[in-house]
């Protein structure tokens, strides 16, 4: 009898330390967040995935109650700030909006990179979706899909194709398309972003490229250049005339710049599910969709974690498998 009691007694302490351990872990969680929340960008001020950080920090600090603190942490392609959030301790205070570039490209071109992004995060909700959109000088010849594979089939390795580097998405759409429709072309890598590739476009010293529809729309309106293309499923809005890829016959070159919400590996599950609640009820706001509308990005967000990383994986494995296939380096 003794030794049962004794066994009881032990059973019941050793319980009741494990509930005080976690009791702590537990509260801080339910009481989450408690603290400013920090929103590291890996980008300079001004660009794409910095546009959409200030446009959701307010509203989703609202939905939080806590301050929403943007960090723009910008180096190596994004990989600087990159590196920083996968390194922060996992409890919902560092927040990392991260692109297709940094999470499904620069893994592949980056031999030196350690950070493995479906290993070292964990996804919570994409925020926004970039088409892609073909355009040439308003004198290049062709002007749809159709006459652009048969004029360049007519002159192999005699038209040329500007990038923002070797390993950005716009070259990699290119590269994708290309092998698709069996063209011959020679690829002029730029660096600095779209700007430069996108004026010498305009300048028709290069014959076309792949830009955000948010990099070219405004000169595509202004009769600066011309779109042979959009690569969405569906037409976009802000383009109504311009057919897309898949519509031309290239089913393959569907694609996008996106960004997306995630958090260091091993933060706590419930934590996840309050800032994916968070995220989502922020990307309903009308202002927010209104203002990416307006400058061609689709405000989204992802139904569940999971259904973003596996958004991620797919994305992460059309573009490396191209990214092999060309043998694609860092600039």
């Amino acid at each position: 009898m003794t030794k049962r009691i004794d066994r009881r007694y032990v059973l019941g302490a050793a319980l009741a330390a494990a509930g005080m351990l976690a009791a702590p872990a537990a509260f801080a969680q339910s009481d989450y967040p408690n603290q400013p929340i920090t929103m590291i960008v890996p980008f300079a001020p001004g660009g794409a995935s910095d546009f959409a950080a200030r446009l959701l920090q307010p509203r989703l600090s609202a939905i939080l109650g806590q301050q929403i603190v943007i960090e723009n942490r910008d180096g190596a392609a994004g990989n600087v700030g990159m590196d920083l959030a996968a390194r922060a301790k996992p409890d919902g205070y560092t927040l990392f909006l991260g692109n297709v570039g940094t999470i499904s490209i620069n893994p592949y071109i980056f031999s030196s990179l350690r950070v493995k992004p479906l290993q070292d995060f964990a996804p919570i909700s994409i925020v926004a979706d970039t088409p892609g959109l073909l355009i040439a000088n308003p004198s290049f010849p062709p002007n749809n899909v159709k006459e652009l594979v048969e004029y360049v089939k007519a002159r192999p390795g005699q038209v040329n194709f500007a990038s923002p580097g070797t390993g950005s998405v716009n070259r990699l759409e290119m590269e994708s398309f290309r092998r698709e429709a069996g063209l011959d072309m020679v690829h002029v890598p730029y660096k600095g972003g779209a700007g430069p590739a996108t004026a010498d476009v305009m300048g028709g010293h290069v014959s076309l490229m792949f830009v955000t529809i948010s990099s070219g729309i405004n000169h595509v309106k202004g009769g600066r250049l011309k779109a042979l293309g959009v690569s969405t499923k569906q037409r976009v809005p802000q383009l109504p005339d311009v057919p897309t890829m898949t519509e031309q016959g290239y089913p393959k070159s569907v694609s996008s710049s996106w960004q997306g919400i995630l958090v260091p590996a091993g933060t706590p599950q419930p934590i996840i599910d309050k800032l994916h609640a968070a995220v989502v009820e922020a990307m309903k706001d009308e202002t927010i969709r209104a203002r990416m509308g307006e400058s061609g990005v689709i405000a989204v967000s992802s139904a569940t974690p999971a259904e973003f990383k596996q958004y991620i994986q797919a994305d992460a494995d059309k573009w490396s498998a191209i990214i092999k296939e060309i043998g694609a380096k860092a600039d």
